[in-house]
Parts: structure tokens; C-alpha cells; sequence
């Protein structure tokens, strides 16, 4: 009896749920059905996104911290990948300790272009593009800001580096 209730209640049950789960961490806009696991949707499209890079640069100015600028989109498995990463304990701790932290939605790169202009970049050549800026808003990696458009496919370590280099230069 009880086999014949895992078998037609609870197992079709559990899928549902786990279905839900699902779809309740890839509410956002934009963000797939399925990902790859340590994927992170992080981008609202919803959100004002001036709004919140002016109080992130108001938190880093205050805090004597940099403000560090990730510019994706959900559609792009390298800005969810990049996204994950900043999820796992050894980046939010150096995050926390050295950056304030904010997301753009770039959309298909035709969103908030005017943020990447305002930075020195002709526009978003590549997502995600990572714009990191010191305590008084000089851009630090205007040379490397265009180049994350392969996150997924660097190694975790190469990732946490360069933030932390960045991280160890004055501000």
C-alpha cells in the first residue's frame, strides 16, 4: 500500500514542489527555465538602475569602499555564472569587505547604455561588463571592464583574483 502511494501521490507530488522552487528562484525577468547549477539570476529589469548605482556609489563613498558594477543581463549564462560566483561564501565576504555591489540589466544590450557612456565605454560591447570605480568614482579597470563576456567559462580561482587585486589596491 504504502508503495503504491510513493508511487502515484507523493513521487508526482515532490515534482510539483520542486518545480516550484524553481520557478520561485528564476522569478526575474528574463531569467531561463533551466540554468546550470550555480547559475544566479541577479538582473532586474524592473529596477532603477541609476537610482541604484547612485546609492551604491554613496555607500562605497561613505564606507571609503570601491563600488563594483556588473552590468548583464539574465538571458546571458556568463552574467548568471559571474553572478553565481559573487553567491559563494569567499566572494561575498571580499565584496562585502572592499566593494558595494550593483547590478545593471543591459537587457539585449540596448538597456542603461547611458550608465556604461557615463563610465568611458562606447556602450556594451559583451556581457557581463564589470566596471569597478574607487571611493571617488575614478573607474579603476576601464581597459578589462570589456572583457567578461567568457565568465562561465573562467575558472573560479582567476575570478577571485582579480576582484581581490583590485581589492588590495588603494582607494
Amino acid at each position: 500500500m504504502f508503495d503504491l502511494m510513493l508511487k502515484y501521490i507523493l513521487l508526482p507530488l515532490s515534482f510539483v514542489f520542486l518545480s516550484a522552487c524553481t520557478t520561485m528562484a528564476s522569478s526575474l525577468p528574463g531569467c531561463p527555465d533551466q540554468m546550470v547549477s550555480g547559475d544566479y539570476c541577479a538582473f532586474d529589469s524592473r529596477r532603477d538602475a541609476k537610482a541604484d548605482l547612485q546609492v551604491a556609489q554613496e555607500l562605497a563613498a561613505a564606507d571609503g569602499l570601491k563600488t563594483l558594477v556588473v552590468m548583464g543581463a539574465n538571458w546571458c549564462h556568463d552574467s548568471r555564472a559571474l553572478a553565481g560566483h559573487f553567491e559563494k561564501e569567499r566572494f561575498r565576504t571580499l565584496i562585502a569587505e572592499h566593494y558595494r555591489l550593483v547590478y545593471i540589466d543591459v537587457g539585449k544590450k540596448n538597456r542603461n547604455l547611458d550608465i556604461a557612456r557615463s563610465f568611458g565605454l562606447d556602450g556594451i560591447a559583451g556581457t557581463p561588463t564589470i566596471i569597478m570605480t574607487d571611493k571617488d568614482g575614478t573607474v579603476l579597470n576601464l581597459d578589462t571592464a570589456p572583457t567578461w563576456r567568457n565568465a562561465a567559462s573562467r575558472s573560479e580561482d582567476d575570478i577571485y583574483n582579480y576582484f581581490a587585486d583590485y581589492a588590495a589596491e588603494g582607494n
